[in-house]
């Protein structure tokens, strides 16, 4: 599989067959981490323009392009760093085939220079201490921790993380 600098981004619909296929893959992934899958309570139309975006990642595989990473923000209420103006990542995922490249990474910061770019001053996330990956990935990209938000706000295995988004600037 080719490296990071054939990673091509598409924002997509919630809906699209590939975007529904990692989001299953990345829900089967949960199950095996934690035991269940994610049941925070999403609505497709958090992902579409301007309350937010999906994209599916997709490397050349030569016959064709092969969908390997998800990655999408929703508008978020929490108030973070003393912005009202927040979103939250969601969906973070990159298949075990295509892991080791530097691919989450990119996908991360597409996310931050889209919501930026669509009025996003900060942007959270939250993980859990079964995915030590993500988190060192987050931790490495700049985020901090933050006081517990949303769903699993309460979770004794949830971490969550937020990244000033005017502080250095989007990625």
């Amino acid at each position: 599989m080719p490296g990071t600098s054939s990673l091509r981004l598409e924002r997509v619909a919630y809906g699209d067959p590939d975007a529904l296929r990692l989001v299953e893959d990345v829900q089967a992934e949960y199950v095996v981490r934690y035991g269940s899958p994610d049941a925070t309570p999403l609505d497709p139309l958090m992902f579409e323009p301007p309350a937010g975006s999906f994209y599916v990642g997709y490397l050349d595989a030569g016959d064709g392009d092969t969908p390997v990473a998800t990655g999408a923000w929703r508008r978020s209420d929490v108030v973070a760093f003393g912005s009202t103006r927040t979103a939250e990542v969601k969906r973070m995922y990159v298949v075990p085939a295509a892991r080791g490249r530097g691919l989450a990474r990119v996908v991360l910061a597409h996310l931050e220079a889209t919501a930026a770019a669509a009025g996003a001053e900060v942007l959270l996330l939250e993980t859990g201490t079964k995915q030590p990956e993500a988190i060192a990935l987050y931790e490495s990209s700049g985020y901090v921790t933050v006081p517990g938000f949303g769903y699993y706000k309460d979770a004794p295995l949830s971490r969550c993380f937020g990244k000033d988004l005017r502080v250095g600037g989007a990625a």
